[in-house]
Formats: C-alpha cells, structure tokens, sequence
C-alpha cells in the first residue's frame, strides 16, 4: 500500500524536469539552421578574445587573478549574457 504514494512520487520526479522542453530557438544562416547556444558561444569567445587584447594593451592582463580560470568565466559570461538579450 505505501508503494503507491512512493511510485507516485518517482513518476512526479521524472515527468517534471521533461515539463519545460519545447523547441529549441534556431537561428538561419544561409540556409543552415543552427543553435543560438553555438552562436551565443562562437560570439562569446570572441569577445573574451577582445577583452583580453584589451588587457594586454592597457598591460593589466598579469593584475587580474589566474588566466587558466578568469578568461573561461569571461567566455561564459558573454555567452549567457548574449543567449539573455538575443533569446529570452
């Protein structure tokens, strides 16, 4: 008898994160359908790459932290911000 409430629950579980899937945005480009996500990380990284010839010709790129960890934020940052603006 407490089997029910408990599968109740699992199924509840499993369903709820599958409730907010519907069509992912596609974006155009010369006939090709694309991800956003890819072309919010291909303009991501790009950026990153300005930022960071930004700090080398105002050379404050050795003040900012450790480089291995601060240009992948970066790239995040600019992505998700893009994906915000453009997407959502």
């Amino acid at each position: 008898m407490r089997t029910a409430p408990r599968s109740l629950a699992y199924a509840a579980a499993t369903c709820l994160p599958l409730a907010g899937c519907r069509h992912a945005p596609e974006v155009n480009i010369i006939g090709s359908f694309l991800p956003a996500w890819m072309i919010c990380v291909t303009a991501g990284v790009i950026l990153a790459f300005v930022v960071r010839s930004l700090l080398v010709r105002y050379r404050i790129e050795t003040e900012v932290g450790p480089l291995a960890l601060i240009y992948p934020c970066v790239v995040i940052l600019f992505t998700c911000l893009l994906w915000l603006f453009f997407f959502r």
